[in-house]
């Protein structure tokens, strides 16, 4: 009976295939996954300094794929990220320290305080646009430290320091730290790209393209912005939890310190903002020219600058566009490709 009421002209529909994944994309997961391994074994056989460097090397990783997704894809330009990154980390000194839970598990707990401090704050900052937006962040971070500075139940501007950690050997920290770095990253990176081949990723392609357009659509774009806001707000405290843990010590002013949003800041205009992929370069780029020029102080600080103001203005895709420019192999391959079923 079909067949009677089709048309006689009707067009059936090519089969076709989405492509999602490329054989850059499997060879940057195993080298992923390999590396995720190494930084959980280095108690294993890495000396204390480089696990130490690997630790740091990967918060700032972490903070800058947060940062990244903000500013690439939700369109937040934050630099007050630091707010987040010295919540964290005192509600696991507070709950190691003074409570007496495992400090392990407290960094992971921890992520709710930051969580919950970006739950208001976006209700504050949703109407501003722009450079308000970016100063109202840093606002807040200010009004954060100033109340930390002067709160006692967390020493007040002495700072408190994580003398639990005693009771566990070097080797059993470094393994914890270890464990935690390695989860961390799997956690803002791997979670990054999940959420961007995701339906939500969609909607987020489409609010970095045009917000406007992406509404006019049925994307809820407030409701997307905060959830992502809340997101970064967690993945940046649990980095900044990791990285105080390893220095067992901590004070308002390292804490809540703006040089937290501005690395973020470097890493992502120089690797390349709205990539996953920048951020690992610009990671690296950031890592080694510190150890191998943070020594000249503020000579340093004021070409990391002139460099970020150069890609800003020449190269706004960063080194991750430059490279694209040469090879198309995304490690994160998150566009879908439609192949033609041939018969």
């Amino acid at each position: 009976m079909t067949d009677v009421f089709a048309r006689a002209d009707a067009v059936h529909p090519v089969p076709v295939r989405v492509q999602r994944l490329t054989a850059s994309g499997i060879v940057a997961l195993i080298i992923g996954l390999g590396v995720l391994a190494t930084i959980a074994s280095m108690p294993l056989w890495a000396s204390q300094g480089l696990i130490r460097d690997v630790v740091q090397l990967c918060c700032y990783i972490a903070i800058a794929q947060m940062w990244n997704l903000l500013a690439g894809y939700a369109g937040l330009v934050s630099v007050g990220q630091q707010v987040f990154v010295g919540v964290a980390a005192y509600m696991m000194f507070v709950m190691a320290q003074l409570w007496g839970l495992n400090p392990f598990v407290a960094v992971v707990l921890a992520m709710i305080a930051p969580a919950i401090l970006a739950v208001p704050t976006y209700g504050l900052l949703r109407r501003l646009d722009g450079p308000y937006f970016a100063i109202g962040t840093w606002v807040i971070a200010e009004v954060v430290r100033l109340a930390t500075s002067v709160f006692g139940y967390v020493n007040a501007g002495a700072g408190m320091s994580l003398r639990v950690m005693t009771g566990y050997s070097a080797g059993e920290r470094a393994l914890g730290v270890s464990l935690l770095s390695a989860l961390m990253l799997l956690l803002t990176v791997g979670g990054s790209y999940a959420l961007l081949r995701s339906r939500y990723g969609l909607a987020l392609i489409a609010i970095r393209d045009n917000p406007i357009a992406a509404a006019s659509q049925g994307v809820n774009v407030g409701r997307v912005r905060f959830l992502l806001w809340v997101a970064a707000a967690m993945g940046t405290g649990l980095a900044g939890a990791v990285y105080f843990m390893a220095q067992l010590r901590i004070t308002p002013p390292s804490a809540y310190d703006p040089n937290w949003a501005n690395i973020a800041i470097f890493i992502v205009m120089v690797g390349g903002l709205g990539s996953l992929e920048g951020v690992l370069i610009g990671a690296l780029v950031y890592f080694f020219a510190d150890r191998l020029f943070g020594e000249y102080g503020a000579t340093y600080l004021v070409v990391l600058g002139l460099l970020t103001l150069f890609m800003a203005l020449f190269a706004r895709g960063g080194i991750w566009g430059l490279i694209c420019k040469v090879a198309d192999a995304p490690w994160f391959p998150t566009r879908r490709i439609l192949l033609e079923d041939r018969p």
